[in-house]
């Protein structure tokens, strides 16, 4: 075995964890199939079935880095849509800017919302944002894929892009979320000591 990442769909992310090319992903299959990808490419387990050592590290830490890369493309649903669109040969158009205002000012109104909240660990204003920014993916990833489906790219590439923002809003809920749990876990310690 010469080149371990040749025997190894890495070219496509979807064969590479043996899921189907669509929008819905079965998590669980994923995580488990990174186990298995992971413990097969671990440079331990190559380095004993080849003549060079050197050379056979340095591609399964190659191989490791695409399969993490792989993994987290498939896990989000932003850089999933991203990829499979990419996939079509329609990911050309997913820099430009998002023009539905109503998105935007809904969006921006709950980015402010959300920066006052974790400025002031406020947790009642993001238990409240979670579910809300939560619900709007959903209904973002639900769109996307009936519009991958169909081929609608225009739709396609539009909840992609919101998707991307919606992401980002629901990592820093869920951060000022757990800052808040720490702050107050810490003062809850203080007490006691």
């Amino acid at each position: 075995m010469t080149d371990i990442t040749a025997e190894a769909q890495f070219d496509n992310f979807f064969a590479l964890f043996e899921q189907p090319v669509q929008f819905e992903v079965d998590q669980s299959r994923l995580d488990q199939q990174l186990r298995l990808l992971q413990k097969r490419y671990h440079p331990d387990n190559v380095a004993k079935d080849v003549a060079d050592a050197t050379q056979a590290k340095q591609q399964s830490e190659q191989a490791s880095a695409l399969i993490n890369q792989a993994y987290q493309t498939l896990s989000s649903p932003d850089s999933r849509a991203s990829y499979l669109l990419g996939l079509a040969d329609q990911g050309q158009n997913l820099e430009h800017s998002i023009a539905d205002l109503e998105f935007l000012e809904d969006a921006m109104q709950m980015r402010i919302d959300l920066d006052e909240a974790i400025e002031n660990k406020d947790r009642a204003t993001l238990q409240q944002l979670h579910p809300q920014i939560t619900q709007r993916l959903t209904n973002q990833s639900s769109r996307f894929g009936i519009a991958y489906q169909s081929e609608d790219w225009e739709t396609a590439i539009d909840a992609t892009q919101k998707l991307k923002f919606l992401v980002k809003l629901n990592a820093d809920v869920t951060t000022g979320l757990d800052e808040v749990a720490t702050t107050e876990n810490q003062d809850d310690d203080d007490l006691y000591v």
